[in-house]
């Protein structure tokens, strides 16, 4: 696996998460592309305080709109609640994650929420071969 795609309507919160942990589980092993069919003008700030709280700073991110420039060359798209706006990637595998909007929701559930996106980002490198499952 070379590049993943992570899509969700607004691109200010679950892709957002995702892509952050891929791209921290796999130190840059992997192209990592976060992005949204309907971007925000910013990233949910709950979701910037609960990534801080782990280590991660997405406090320079940018919801940014997926074309298929951005998408090219995709091995895995990953999409969060964009439903039918989600776009096909051809040559892409595609999964649907169906987790909750962190949009609205108290620091609490986007801690739950951050937890569940990290527990399945894990399990999907480890899938793909991508992290050796002893290392986590």
């Amino acid at each position: 696996m070379k590049k993943i795609v992570f899509a969700c309507v607004h691109n200010a919160g679950r892709s957002q998460i995702a892509a952050a942990w891929a791209r921290h589980l796999t130190g840059g092993r992997v192209e990592v592309v976060s992005a949204g069919t309907g971007p925000g003008p910013h990233l949910n700030v709950q979701v910037v305080e609960a990534m801080r709280e782990v280590g991660i700073d997405l406090s320079g991110i940018k919801p940014q709109l997926l074309t298929p420039d951005l998408a090219q060359g995709a091995d895995l798209l990953v999409t969060m609640g964009c439903g039918e706006s989600c776009p096909f990637i051809a040559g892409a595998k595609r999964l649907d994650w169906p987790i909750t909007d962190t949009r609205g929701q108290p620091i609490e559930m986007v801690r739950r929420i951050r937890d569940e996106i990290q527990a399945r980002v894990e399990d999907l490198l480890r899938g793909e071969g991508v992290v050796d499952p002893s290392s986590q």
